[in-house]
C-alpha cells in the first residue's frame, strides 16, 4: 500500500486520514486510510467496502470510530471514487469485485494468512465481502454487513431476458455525461437518489465521485456501472453462498433501509451459522447519515468487544 495525496482529484481528504492506493495486476484501487493510536497499531486491519455508486467516503463517520481500535482502510471499488476503471469492452461483474478484493488482500495484506482481517461492507460492498468470506474463511476473522445480506437474485427463467438487456445496453453504450456547474449541484441531485441522503451526507459522499470537465463537473464514476449485469445469481446460489460463511458475522439491519420489506430475509439469515443481527434506526446509509452512533457502537462491540 502507498499513501499519497492525488492532485486535481476534485475532492478534499478528511484531516484524520490519508489518501491511499493499492496497485493490482490490471487496475489500481484507491481509498482512504485511518491510522489508530500507537497501542492499536499492530492489530490486524479492518477493510471497508462501500455500496454501488458510492465511494470510500461512505465510511467518513464510521471509520474514525473503528480506527480508535485498529487500522482502517476504506476502498474505492473499481469504477468508483478515485479507483481505476475497467478497460474498454469490459463490464462490472459482481465476481470481478470479489476477485479484486481477493487480490488486494493477497498482495497488500499477506499477514492475513496467519492473522485474519476484519471486513465491513455496506450494500454491494457487503455482498462482495460476504462472498469473499465464504470462499476464504481462513482469511477473515469477523464479517460485518450493513443493510446487506447476500446478492440480488433472479429466477433461472429470467437468465436469457437479463442477458439480452445487458448485451443490448453494452452495444448502445452510455448517454453523454451530464455536466454540472459545481459539485454542490450534483450533491443536491444525489440527495434524492434511490437511497435518499441528507444534504450533509451527500456533501460528504459526492465530491469524491466527481471530476472537473471544462467549466463544470461530471461524474468520475464509470458510466458502465449503471449497465445491467449479464448474469445474476439464482436464490439457490445465494443461499449456498451464505451457508458457506463460517466466519462470525454481524448483520446491521436499518429500520428504514432497502431490505426492510425484502421477502425471505429471515430465511437467508438462518443459513449463516454464526450470525448476529442488530436493528438500528435510519435508512440505507445508516452508517453515514443521521445519528450513526447505534451503528458504530454495534460494530465496535462485535469486532472489539467494547
Amino acid at each position: 500500500m502507498n499513501d499519497t495525496v492525488l492532485p486535481d482529484s476534485g475532492h478534499e481528504v478528511p484531516a484524520d486520514c490519508r489518501e491511499a492506493h493499492w496497485p493490482l495486476e490490471n487496475i489500481t484501487l484507491a481509498g482512504l486510510s485511518w491510522h489508530p493510536p500507537r497501542e492499536a497499531a499492530t492489530r490486524q486491519p479492518v477493510l471497508m467496502v462501500h455500496g454501488w455508486l458510492d465511494n470510500a467516503m461512505s465510511f467518513a463517520r464510521l471509520a474514525p470510530e473503528i480506527a480508535a481500535h485498529a487500522p482502517v482502510h476504506a476502498i474505492d471499488m473499481a469504477g468508483h471514487g478515485q479507483s481505476g476503471h475497467r478497460p474498454p469492452g469490459y463490464s462490472y461483474w459482481l465476481m470481478d469485485y470479489v476477485g479484486d478484493l481477493s487480490e488486494l488482500i493477497d498482495s497488500h495484506f499477506p499477514h492475513s494468512e496467519k492473522e485474519p482481517i476484519d471486513l465491513v461492507g455496506h450494500s454491494l460492498g457487503g455482498i462482495v465481502c460476504a462472498l469473499y468470506a465464504a470462499a476464504f474463511p481462513e482469511r477473515v476473522r469477523r464479517l460485518v454487513m450493513i443493510d446487506s445480506l447476500g446478492a440480488l437474485s433472479r429466477p433461472a427463467e429470467e437468465t436469457i431476458p437479463q442477458l439480452r438487456r445487458a448485451l443490448q445496453k453494452k452495444r448502445n453504450g452510455s448517454a453523454p455525461p451530464a455536466i454540472y456547474p459545481d459539485v454542490e449541484t450534483a450533491a443536491r441531485i444525489r440527495e434524492g437518489g434511490l437511497s435518499p441522503l441528507s444534504a450533509e451526507a451527500a456533501s460528504l459522499l459526492v465530491p469524491r465521485n466527481m471530476r472537473s470537465y471544462g467549466v463544470g463537473y461530471v461524474w468520475q464514476t464509470d458510466a458502465r456501472l449503471r449497465h445491467p449485469t449479464a448474469l445474476m445469481m439464482t436464490e439457490q446460489q445465494v443461499e449456498a453462498s451464505l451457508a458457506a460463511i463460517k466466519t462470525p458475522a454481524l448483520f446491521v439491519r436499518a429500520e428504514e433501509g432497502l431490505l426492510t420489506y425484502r421477502k425471505g430475509l429471515d430465511q437467508r439469515a438462518a443459513l449463516i451459522p454464526e450470525l448476529t443481527t442488530v436493528d438500528v434506526p435510519g435508512g440505507h446509509h445508516c452508517h453515514l447519515d443521521g445519528d450513526t452512533t447505534p451503528v458504530s457502537d454495534a460494530i465496535k462491540r462485535f469486532l472489539f468487544d467494547v
